[in-house]
This record gives C-alpha cells, structure tokens and sequence, in this order.
C-alpha cells in the first residue's frame, strides 16, 4: 500500500454543487418499467416540459403519498390477525383459530410479543422484570426482554400508551378493543412514520434522482413486512445516518448510526464500508468523528442498563449466541438437503451451537475481507451505498438468522447502490413471496400446508437473487462506466467528504481503462487531478 498524507494535507475539494431540477433523471425516460407505467397517463415526460416548477407535487411528496398507500395496504394485510370473537365464557379474545395467522398470512411478532414479553403487565419494565418459561419443565428458564435497549424501550413505551388509551376507553372518550388491538395500531403508526422517514431519507440521499425514492415507498416488502416486526425503525437510523454523512456532517453520521445500533446492530455495519472509503480518499479524521460519535451514542444508550440491569441486558446477547439456524438460513438449506445434523447436533444435546456460530463468524468476516479488498483495489473508488449493500448483504446470507423483515435493510441500500428498478422490484418481489411458503410451511402438512422442501426452494431462489445482486454491483464497481448513478454526471451523492475526493491509498489491481472509465469518476484513480464540479 502506498504511503500517504494525512488528512489535513489532502486535497481540496470544491463543497458539493446540487443538481437543478432541469438536470434530474426522468425514470419515464431511463427506465423501460416506469416508461410503461406512465402510458395510462400520458406517456414518458416530453422534452419542453417543466421539471420541478409543480407548486406541490414534488418526487419527494409523490413518494411519501405512495408510500402512505403501501403502509395502508399492509396494515389491511395484517388485519386479519387483530379480529376479535366473543368466546363460550362471553369474553373478547383474538381470532387465531384454526391457524389463521398462517392461512391468512397475516402474522405478526408484534402481536404476541404483547403478552410474551409481559407487556400486558403496566408494573413491569424491560430488563429489569423477570419471568420464568416453561416452568415446571426441565427446559424451565429465566427470561427477560429479548430485543436491544431502544426496541425494548420502543415496545414499552408503546404497552404505557396502550393502558393509557384503555383507561380513557372505559370512560367511553375513545374506542375500545382488545389491549393487543390497540398495542398493535399504536405500534404501526410509529413503525409507518419511521417508513416514510426513511422514503424521505432516500429521496434527500440520491441527488439527481429524487424518483428513486419510489421503489423505497412501493417496494412489495414493505407491503409485506412494514408490521411483521419492528425493522422500520433501524432502516429509518440507518437512511438518515447516511443522509447525514452525505451532507458532510459525521457527529450526526455517528449519533444516527449509534441509535441504529442500539435498535438492531446491522447499521454499526455500515461503518465498515465508510472505513474503506476514507483510508482509501485520506478521510480518516471525518471517519474517526463518526466512529466515536457512534460508539459513544451506544454506550450512552446501553450503559444504564448494563449497569444496573446486567442480566437483563445480556438476554439478548444471550439469546443470539445460543438460538441455532433460522428456517430461512442457508445453513438449514445445506442440512436438510444434505441430511448433515452437525449444525444443530449441538442444540439436541444442549449445548450453544459453538460450529454454527463459528463458521457463520468466519464466513461474514471473509466476505468482509473480499468488500475491503474490492473497496482499496477497484480502479475507481466504489460509492459508499454499493459497499454498504455488499456488507448487508453478506451478513443476512452469512448469518444463522434471517428473518423475513430483515429483508427491509437492504431495500434503501439497494435503491441507492443500484437504481434498476425492473432489476429491484423482481428482487423485491421474490423476497417479498417467501412468505407465502413460509407461512403455509409453519401452518404444518398435517394441516395442509407446505412441506419444508418446497419452502427451502424459495429461499434458495431468493438467496440466488441477492447474490446476483452483489454480482451486479461488483461488475459496476470494475466497469464504472456501466454505473448509471455516476453516468447522471455526478460521483458519489452519498459520499459526503468521499464524494469527488482524490485517492491517497490504493491497493494494486486492475488499472481502469480512461476509454471505459466516465469522466466524472476518473478523480478516484490516483493519477488524476480532483475532479470538476457537476455541470
């Protein structure tokens, strides 16, 4: 690796200069699926209209509306499971007979979380109330809040609002239902506005192509899982963190991302690619900021607890280390197709799974490796939401677990990295039908569902799907000038610091070819000058 200045002697870069409205990317003009769609309403937009002069239908607020509508389509999809039915005693309870979470496809975590992790109870708090599981059997266990310090915040708060709202109820100020009913409304509208703010965060992030934001807003995820768990709030931390660190202002970069981390921990992932980035373009005291910033925001979240409710906020560490393979894992794949139990051996005798956890480490870190490498040798420097999507990526096909809400982390990732939308919306919809077979496969074949042959083979298909994904970012991080972010004419919207900046560092690979390379992304090789302003 070649030697370098430190930050203060690197090059001057003029402030980013934003694209007008005239200078936007028009889908229905660059993109066969949006051209089509616009037919019924006139066809692609012609070449004297006025782009961006409408008094309020901004890209920005069609997305948000069409982000509304998806929400409303997805709380109608998991209504089914908050119906009520008067039992034989003459009380109100829901209506999960005869396996309706699964032959509606409606199941919710958020639903039986309510009573599982003792939310029903007003007198409990997170971590520091305990309760005992399978009592009386020889599995019996102590138990505790299973999510991260903000999520087990978010779902407390939330139970408070409930009883609050029952309390006015039996007054007959407001509507009453089921404390469920209600915690499950509550829970959605805050999990629908942490959606929009990341359909915002998206269309703020992709300068020059505000439209983009659309595949975020309509994404069949989205109608899918919006409400299968609380995932919308990491993916909003992480969209906004970004967003911040492209508007060059890492401490806010770092709080975003540390209150990210303290929800899920895949957005402290994300620092990762910025590392690469900013060793590479001679930025690490702009990184540096983020990363302590970062660290700090989650040690000032997480410390209370891990000082005064130790055990209880070990759970969740706890629970991860010891759970085997989720159904949706690859790892469940190789056994059942291979018939090799050495990945749950562990789990009959009761034992953690030491080989599962190890190899699912080892295998993450090497794909980290391999993003690292791509990152410091690639003739021109990757953007930072095409490294961010390959370490998501690699970890959710790595990991042990994958849950089918985890499939929303990459949806911002990849409307950023990867702008086809006929490329993403068959992705999205692929992942999006996993659920159908997953749900049939739970409801079980003794009562006529699937058999977990044919789920698996969905998974594989979507796995498949991921993986070409990553292949397709690759082949544009090697051939820039197949990159069409960057044939906008610009080179990394959410580059911030990185964005036109001068390589310092850079491994020996494949030297690009000028012929092959866009004139706006030769700045990152390290014999150019720092590039020009936008046009």
């Amino acid at each position: 690796m070649s030697s370098s200045p430190d930050d203060e002697a690197s090059p001057t870069v003029p402030e980013t200069v934003s694209l007008t409205a005239d200078e936007r990317v028009l889908p229905t003009r660059s993109e066969p699926l949006a051209a089509a769609a616009s037919r019924p309403v006139g066809g692609p937009i012609g070449e004297h209209a006025a782009v961006g002069r409408h008094w309020f239908w901004s890209p920005l607020r069609v997305g948000l509306l069409l982000a509304v509508l998806a929400l409303t389509l997805s709380w109608f999809g998991k209504a089914a499971c908050i119906q009520q039915f008067i039992n034989d005693n003459g009380d109100a309870e829901l209506d999960w007979r005869s396996g309706r979470p699964y032959v509606a496809m409606c199941y919710s975590d958020i639903v039986p979380l309510y009573g599982a992790e003792r939310l029903n109870d007003p007198n409990t708090f997170p971590y520091a109330t305990q309760w005992i599981e399978n009592q009386g059997q020889p599995e019996e266990q102590a138990r505790y809040m299973e999510y991260p310090v903000l999520t087990g915040l978010f779902q407390w708060v939330n139970a408070k609002l409930t009883h609050a709202w029952t309390e006015v109820a039996a007054t007959g100020w407001l509507p009453g239902a089921l404390p469920v009913v209600i915690y499950f409304d509550i829970t959605a509208l805050f999990l629908a506005l942490a959606w929009l703010t990341t359909v915002w965060a998206v269309a703020r992030s992709a300068r020059g192509r505000p439209w983009d934001a659309v595949l975020v807003a309509i994404s069949p995820l989205v109608l899918v899982h919006a409400f299968t768990n609380f995932d919308t709030l990491s993916t909003m931390l992480a969209a906004t963190g970004l967003l911040a660190w492209s508007r060059r202002r890492p401490a806010v970069a770092g709080l975003l991302l540390g209150l990210g981390a303290a929800v899920k921990m895949y957005p402290l992932f994300l620092l990762g690619p910025l590392l690469m980035l900013c060793l590479r373009a001679g930025k690490m005291r702009t990184w540096t900021v983020a990363a302590v910033t970062t660290a700090g925001t989650w040690a000032v979240v997480n410390l209370p607890f891990m000082l005064y409710m130790r055990e209880g906020w070990e759970e969740f560490f706890r629970l991860n280390t010891e759970r085997g393979m989720d159904p949706d894992s690859l790892y469940n794949v190789v056994s059942y197709f291979t018939g090799w139990s050495g990945f749950d051996g562990e789990l009959i005798r009761g034992e953690a799974p030491t080989l599962l956890n190890t190899v699912s480490g080892a295998l993450f870190l090497a794909c980290c490796a391999g993003i690292a490498y791509i990152g410091l040798a690639a003739p021109v420097r990757p953007r930072v939401a095409q490294l961010c999507f390959l370490v998501v990526a690699a970890f959710l096909l790595t990991n042990k677990v994958w849950s089918p809400q985890y499939s929303l982390w990459l949806v911002p990732l990849a409307v950023l990295a990867l702008p086809r939308w006929r490329l993403l919306l068959g992705w999205m919809l692929i992942d999006a039908l996993v659920w159908a077979p997953r749900m049939f496969y739970y409801l079980g074949v003794d009562n006529r569902g699937l058999p977990e042959g044919w789920f698996l083979g969905t998974v594989v298909v979507r796995d498949l799907a991921v993986i070409a994904l990553c292949v397709v970012i690759v082949r544009e991080i090697y051939r820039p000038a197949t990159d069409i972010v960057r044939g906008a004419g610009v080179d990394d919207p959410l580059g911030g610091v990185l964005d036109r900046a001068r390589d310092v560092r850079k491994l020996p690979g494949r030297s690009a070819r000028a012929r092959k390379t866009p004139r706006h992304a030769r700045n990152a090789l390290p014999e150019q000058s720092p590039a020009h302003s936008n046009r």
